[in-house]
């Protein structure tokens, strides 16, 4: 049985809730987990559990935006485009986005952009940085883009936190060159808002604003 966990994004500038990431859990014995391999469910059945929590959100009255991950494998699937664009008809008003978990191939980024854009469903670089999305990887593919996300848990379970705000300034200024929104995302005390406001970031989530939960 899978379930998507919603963990809010919050826009600390006015203290309003912008839109949910939606994670994806199976339960196993009782207990919810990370999924083995997220190709596992199809991008239909995701979509399905993903208009139903719409409902449950009232994103419909507040124009909510809903983000949710695609890996490199399920992103480079042709079906998967004309599934997200099925989704987001469904669950007008509310705002979706895609955030990437993978590089692409500049190829791939082209048409993923290219379609989903068409629809007004925001694309996002998931975790850059770090895993496959590092700058050599995604260089070629901010142009196509309309948000990065920067995860600071990652190089905290990765032992180097103290790189986070060398790290932060750099991608920062890339958003800024290419004209991208950003996320912060690892927010967990005072110390990370403030940091996220001496780079004018707006738009955070962590456990300080609430953990993944069951919706």
């Amino acid at each position: 049985m899978y379930r998507f966990f919603a963990q809010p994004q919050v826009n600390e500038k006015d203290k309003s809730i912008f839109g949910y990431e939606l994670l994806l859990r199976t339960d196993e014995n009782g207990a919810w987990s990370l999924p083995k391999d997220f190709t596992e469910i199809s991008i239909d059945d995701q979509a399905a559990l993903l208009e139903s929590i719409s409902g449950k959100l009232d994103t419909g009255l507040h124009d909510i935006n809903l983000a949710f991950n695609l890996n490199q494998k399920q992103a480079s699937d042709p079906l998967t485009l004309g599934s997200i664009i099925a989704l987001k008809k469904r669950i007008n008003p509310a705002a979706l986005t895609i955030e990437l978990t993978e590089a692409p191939t500049l190829e791939e980024m082209k048409e993923i952009s290219f379609m989903l854009h068409q629809y007004k469903i925001d694309v996002v670089l998931d975790d850059v940085g770090t895993g496959s999305n590092t700058y050599d990887n995604v260089k070629y593919l901010l142009p196509y883009v309309d948000q990065i996300k920067f995860a600071m848990q990652n190089l905290r379970m990765a032992g180097q936190a103290e790189k986070i705000p060398h790290c932060l300034e750099f991608w920062v200024k890339l958003a800024q060159k290419y004209r991208l929104d950003m996320v912060l995302e690892g927010v967990e005390d005072a110390n990370d808002q403030i940091l996220a406001k001496k780079f004018g970031i707006d738009i955070q989530q962590g456990y300080l604003y609430g953990k993944p939960a069951l919706v």
